[in-house]
């Protein structure tokens, strides 16, 4: 690792004179005048003409346009560092609007007046997840679903429709095409330095941005449509990011100490890291992240390379080949199909950090959702700025010298390390099937709790049947608990009382507690997870209907406003009940002990596998039916009990043939 001393540039020859030198070899001064009209217009045939085509099939020509642009870029950057503030303001801020980001694009003149390299930069980055996310919108006034890739997004025929195909060209020489200055890409990935990034480009974006904003106003105008901008993703349950104890000054300011010490920070892209420290002592938390993540990929990029023996793949492609992206690093095998070595060497916790926070698709997804321009910038919580900044630190020391031991072992530094050893994950679908698990014991343990009428009442009712088929599945669920006692922990269950519901809590709590590892999970893994999932929110939904009847009616039975009919109805639901509370609980504890061995399916031979599915959705049947059955409107409670015959009848055959996971296990 001590490579990240002697890489001075992430960026491979040609695509460093792309965007250092090409736009810099023409040295004509071009007036603004010529594209910017006197009532402040862009002047979109003055710039399109600057674009150059391929003879050959007339698509654009990437070099020349960048060479034939880079006069009137430095023309915009002068003209813009000409203008105070006010005058910008009412100029173009107008234009901007658009965007649904207009005070981020007025920040971005306020950074071109310095031209501070990292603060340029970061305006970049920024600006460019706002301005894809805001034609994402204008391409929803025509099309339906929304590319994902910018680059699909800036070539699709819907947004060609609303600006012209010769405007969209111009973008696309600037971002979104790997052919061209790519600006976006080389700094969300992590490959360019700030002092690798013209402030010039960045500049000519901020006016192209507003020259959109003319012709978008035209096209609203001519067409009677109205913009509409799409609610930001809001990251909710904070909570469940809680890993890493709160980050304080002293230290952060270790961390500047380690940033200059660990190999893992390449030094050309210090700057980015004191700039995101920086930001999170200022409470810039969107900052901090934007800035901090790219330099968590350029650092892991270099272990990947290294681990990998792979040094070419450090520096961004050429358009024709692979971009080293966190896709890649974290995937389980290189391109050549052989075993990627990164893994083995961040080791599972922080793994699953990464995959927790960047991959799975109920994870924050925070680097996807930034980049999109799918987060409001203002509203980003510290809580998870917190998180990728104590991560970054761990790695950080993990990649010191081994004379600066100490470090790891400083009081403030230590309790990180401790929590990233421990990591577990908490966004993929093992992990939140095991949170619905217990979300779903925690509401049934409140029925003992529900009000319910004194037991003479119900003697009073003739013709109520019902209890002595209740006592029958009773007897049949706690058999079934008592096969499966074997495959439980010993100190949770008990011989004399098998469906008592405080060791079932107890053994629903140790079982989740178990690690389950969860990277790389298997098709056959994936797919179990996907029912099991659905069975556990089943149940979930019948517990709460449940609860909700029961409350209402026996408010109603005191109040005497039931009527004869509903008064039985009420007393065969809380027959039903006695049987419904020990089902539940008897499907949560399958489900939990399938779950803890779940790998185990990948044994299955393909028809035993099949016949397990089956099984799995039938059980998924019966709970969706208890789903309509339970619910006030159709209140079937004596349809209840047959299905659950039937179901407890199939749950005890299964068990007898030995088709489940927990059984393989022994």
């Amino acid at each position: 690792m001590a490579l990240s001393d002697s890489v001075t540039t992430c960026l491979s020859p040609p695509v460093h004179y792309v965007i250092c030198k090409l736009g810099f070899e023409k040295k004509d001064t071009y007036d603004i005048k010529n594209i910017l009209s006197e009532n402040g217009e862009v002047c979109w045939e003055a710039v399109t003409e600057h674009v150059c085509y391929l003879k050959s099939d007339q698509s654009v020509d990437y070099i020349k346009s960048i060479r034939s642009l880079g006069p009137i870029c430095e023309s915009v950057n002068l003209h813009f560092k000409s203008l105070t503030k006010e005058q910008f303001v009412i100029q173009y801020a107008l234009w901007f609007h658009w965007t649904n980001c207009t005070e981020l694009f007025l920040e971005v003149f306020d950074v071109l007046q310095y031209t501070q390299t990292t603060e340029v930069a970061l305006g970049l980055m920024k600006l460019t997840s706002c301005l894809e996310r805001a034609l994402g919108d204008v391409y929803l006034l025509i099309g339906k679903d929304c590319p994902f890739l910018l680059r699909d997004l800036l070539a699709s025929e819907q947004l060609a429709v609303v600006f012209g195909q010769a405007v969209m060209n111009v973008l696309r020489v600037f971002i979104g095409s790997p052919y061209g200055l790519n600006l976006r890409n080389v700094l969300w990935h992590g490959f360019a330095s700030p002092q690798e990034i013209p402030a010039k480009y960045c500049a000519m974006l901020l006016f192209l941005t507003a020259g959109l904003g003319q012709l978008l106003q035209t096209y609203l105008l001519q067409t009677k449509c109205i913009l509409v901008h799409r609610p930001y993703v809001i990251l909710v349950s904070l909570e469940e990011f809680d890993v890493f104890p709160d980050l304080n000054h002293e230290t952060l300011s270790i961390a500047e100490e380690l940033v200059k010490l660990s190999s893992f920070v390449l030094k050309a892209m210090l700057p980015f890291w004191m700039a995101a420290l920086t930001a999170f002592k200022q409470s810039r938390y969107a900052d901090c992240v934007i800035l901090l993540l790219p330099q968590l990929e350029a650092g892991l990029r270099l272990l990947f390379t290294t681990t990998n023996k792979c040094p070419n793949r450090l520096l961004t492609a050429e358009p024709s080949a692979l971009y080293t992206t966190f896709d890649e690093m974290l995937a389980k095998h290189l391109d050549n199909e052989e075993v990627n070595q990164l893994p083995a060497v961040l080791e599972e916790p922080a793994m699953e950090f990464l995959w927790d926070f960047l991959n799975h698709q109920e994870g924050p997804r925070i680097r996807d959702r930034l980049s999109h321009g799918e987060i409001n910038l203002e509203a980003f919580p510290r809580e998870v700025a917190n998180q990728i900044v104590a991560f970054a630190i761990t790695l950080l020391c993990r990649f010191l010298d081994e004379d600066m031991f100490a470090f790891k072992e400083h009081a403030v530094i230590k309790p990180l390390m401790n929590c990233a050893s421990c990591y577990r994950s908490r966004f993929h679908p093992i992990s939140r099937l095991k949170k619905q698990v217990l979300e779903c014991m925690r509401s049934v343990h409140l029925w003992p709790e529900l009000p319910t009428v004194p037991e003479e009442h119900v003697q009073t009712i003739k013709g109520l049947e019902g209890s002595a088929e209740a006592s029958t599945l009773i007897l049949v669920i706690s058999e079934i608990i008592s096969q499966l006692q074997q495959y439980m922990p010993q100190n949770c269950c008990s011989s004399d009382d098998p469906v008592n519901s405080v060791l079932t809590e107890r053994l629903l709590i140790a079982l989740c507690d178990t690690r389950i590892c969860t990277l790389y999970s298997l098709r056959p893994v994936l797919e179990i997870l996907v029912v099991l999932r659905k069975i556990s929110t089943q149940c979930h939904q019948v517990s709460e209907q449940v609860i909700a009847s029961t409350e209402l009616r026996y408010k109603q039975w005191m109040n005497k406003t039931l009527r004869s009919r509903q008064r039985h109805n009420y007393l065969r639901m809380l027959n039903s009940i006695k049987v419904l509370s020990p089902v539940l609980r008897l499907i949560l504890v399958l489900i939990t002990l399938e779950l803890v061995n779940i790998h185990l399916v990948c044994k299955k031979n393909p028809f035993d596998y099949q016949q397990y599915l089956k099984f799995l959705k039938s059980v998924l049947q019966y709970t969706e039916n208890l789903v309509t059955y339970t619910s006030p409107e159709k209140n079937k409670w004596d349809e209840t009990m047959e299905l659950t015959n039937k179901a407890l009848i199939k749950i005890r055959k299964i068990s007898d043939r030995k088709l489940m996971l927990m059984q393989l296990a022994t």
